[in-house]
C-alpha cells in the first residue's frame, strides 16, 4: 500500500514525487513512456531554462493564463525555491536575459538526471512504461481509493496526484490523459487551445517565402482588435519569418490571442503588426531616413536602405509605401517619406490562425482551478485527489514561467498529498 500516487513523469510530477518523499510519504510514481523527464530534457532548447529570477508580481503577469491563482503555491514553493533546490542538489545556474535561469553547464540532461537521483534517494517506487486507465473512486464518500493500470491491475492509494501534462508536445506522452479522469471526478475542463505555437500567416511575402528565415530583433508584434481595429497584446523582443508565417519569442507570446480572437469575432484573418523601431517616434524615422538617403544621395533607394533596414525587408516596404526601389533621394516626396516611415512602425501582418496544439509549447484550458485548493492542489470535490503542471488550466509564456507553474504546482500537491496521511 502506498501513501501517494504520482501519474506522469515530467517536471509537475517528478517534483510532486519529491516533495511527497521529503514529507515522509511512500510514494509511487507511474509514466507511461519508457523515459522520465521527456519533456524537461527538450526544454529551453535542450539547456534546460528551470525557472525565472523576477520577482513574483513579475512572474504572475507572465502567466496569462490564471496567473493570480499562483500566488498561493508560489507561498509554499516559488522560483527562489526552485534555484535553492537544484543547487542544493549540486547544479550551479546562471542568469540569461530577461530573468531566465538556466543550469552552467547547458545540459537539460544533467537536471533531469539530478531530479531522478533525487527521487531514488528518497526511496520512490518507480513504474515505467505503465499506463494507467483510470482512477479508482468512492463516489459516495467522495474520496480517491488509488488507480487502475491498463493491464487490468488495481493499485490502492489514498492520495493520487494526477500531472500528466496537456496536450501539446505529445510524443513526449502528454496527450490529454487526464482529462476524462478530472470529469469523472466532477471537475470541469475548459476549452483547450494551443499557446507558445508559431502564428500561421497568408500575406504575400510570407507564400512567396521571400522572407523565410529573416529574423528580427527588439522589435514588437501587436494583436489587433478586427473590430475595433485597437491593439489587443504587445509583445517585445525577437521573432522569426518562417515559410508558414512568424515564430520566435515575441510570435509565441501573442498566438494565444490571435486564437482567441478568431474565436471571438468568427473571423478567418487576424490582423497584426510589427513595429522595427520600438523606441523611435516617426519624425525620428523619418529624419534617420533622410539622413542616411543624404549620404548617398545619388543610389537608388533599394540600395541605399540597406544596413538601415535588414535587406530582404527593403522591397516589401518600398512596396508597401509605394516607392519605386530605382528612385533617388531627391525624386522622393515627404508624402511618400511619411509612409515609409508609417510601415516601418506599422508592418501589416494577418494571421490565419496558428500551428495545432499539437504543435504547441503549452495547452491552454484544462482542469478548472476553480476547482482546486490553491495552497493544496487538492480537488474541491475529492479527497485525496490533486492536480498540477499543465493538466490544468494554467499557462505561461516561454521563459522559464510554465516549468515555474510545473515545479511549484507540483511540489504544493506532493507535500499537501504526504501531510494528507498524518491527518487520516
Amino acid at each position: 500500500m502506498y501513501d501517494v500516487i504520482v501519474i506522469g513523469g515530467g517536471p509537475a510530477g517528478l517534483m510532486a514525487s519529491v516533495a511527497a518523499g521529503e514529507h515522509g510519504a511512500k510514494v509511487l510514481l507511474i509514466d507511461k513512456g519508457n523515459k522520465l523527464g521527456r519533456k524537461l530534457a527538450i526544454s529551453g532548447g535542450g539547456r534546460c531554462n528551470v525557472t525565472n529570477r523576477a520577482d513574483v508580481e513579475e512572474i504572475i503577469n507572465n502567466i496569462p493564463g490564471n496567473g493570480r491563482f499562483m500566488y498561493s503555491p508560489f507561498s509554499v514553493f516559488n522560483n527562489e525555491d526552485i534555484i535553492s533546490f537544484f543547487e542544493n542538489l549540486g547544479i550551479e545556474l546562471k542568469q540569461e536575459d530577461r530573468g531566465r535561469m538556466f543550469p552552467v553547464n547547458d545540459k537539460a540532461i544533467t537536471v533531469v538526471r539530478t531530479l531522478l537521483e533525487r527521487v531514488r534517494t528518497l526511496n520512490v517506487e518507480l513504474k515505467t512504461k505503465t499506463e494507467v486507465k483510470d482512477l479508482l473512486l468512492d463516489q459516495e464518500n467522495k474520496v480517491v481509493q488509488g488507480v487502475q493500470l491498463m493491464s487490468g491491475e488495481k493499485i490502492e492509494a489514498p492520495n493520487v496526484i494526477v500531472a500528466v501534462g496537456g496536450k501539446s508536445v505529445p510524443h513526449t506522452g502528454s496527450t490529454g490523459d487526464g482529462y476524462p479522469w478530472a470529469k469523472k471526478a466532477g471537475h470541469k475542463i475548459t476549452d483547450l487551445y494551443p499557446t507558445e505555437v508559431p502564428i500561421t500567416a497568408n500575406d504575400s511575402f510570407i507564400k512567396d517565402k521571400s522572407l523565410q528565415g529573416l529574423s528580427l530583433r527588439d522589435v514588437t508584434l501587436t494583436v489587433i482588435d478586427p473590430k475595433k481595429n485597437k491593439p489587443i497584446k504587445t509583445h517585445e523582443g525577437d521573432m522569426v519569418f518562417t515559410h508558414f508565417g512568424v515564430s520566435g519569442p515575441i510570435a509565441l507570446r501573442c498566438s494565444q490571442y490571435v486564437v482567441k480572437v478568431k474565436q471571438k469575432h468568427k473571423v478567418n484573418r487576424v490582423p497584426m503588426e510589427i513595429d522595427l523601431f520600438p523606441e523611435k517616434h516617426e519624425d525620428q524615422i523619418i529624419q534617420d531616413i533622410e539622413k542616411t538617403l543624404n549620404q548617398q544621395p545619388k543610389k537608388a533607394i533599394k540600395n541605399a536602405l540597406n544596413g538601415f533596414i535588414p535587406e530582404r525587408l527593403i522591397p516589401v516596404m518600398l512596396h508597401l509605401s509605394e516607392i519605386n526601389p530605382l528612385t533617388v533621394k531627391a525624386e522622393i516626396s515627404k508624402e511618400k517619406m511619411r509612409k515609409l516611415s508609417y510601415h516601418l512602425k506599422h508592418f501589416p501582418l494577418h494571421a490565419t490562425g496558428t500551428l495545432s496544439i499539437e504543435k504547441a509549447f503549452v495547452t491552454g484550458g484544462g482542469v478548472s482551478v476553480k476547482e482546486v485548493k490553491p495552497k493544496e492542489m487538492e480537488s474541491k470535490f475529492m479527497k485525496g485527489l490533486f492536480f498540477c503542471g499543465e493538466v490544468l488550466d494554467l499557462h505561461g509564456y516561454t521563459g522559464g514561467y510554465n516549468i515555474t507553474v510545473a515545479f511549484s504546482t507540483g511540489y504544493t500537491a506532493g507535500r499537501s498529498a504526504a501531510m494528507n496521511q498524518w491527518e487520516s
